[in-house]
């Protein structure tokens, strides 16, 4: 029985809300990251097609994920 011990409603309802608590808690974090910067990140990535600053976003979104995981865990 130890193989489905997360399919439990308790642990599957904490999984869920700790996802989606990181899921804002990251996006919050981009948002704020994008009104800092001197321009649209998105137009810049999408339109004018700069893949140097898409590796930076990249990093930033790592960075950002890796924290919010420590943090939830």
């Amino acid at each position: 029985m130890m193989g489905i011990e997360w399919l439990r409603p308790a642990a599957l309802l904490g999984t869920v809300l700790y996802a989606l608590i990181g899921v804002v808690v990251f996006w919050l974090c981009f948002i704020i990251v994008d009104k800092i910067t001197p321009y649209d990140l998105w137009a810049e990535i999408v339109e004018k097609q700069n893949r140097a600053l898409a590796l930076v976003v990249a990093a930033m979104c790592l960075g950002i994920s890796i924290i919010v995981a420590a943090a939830i865990h």
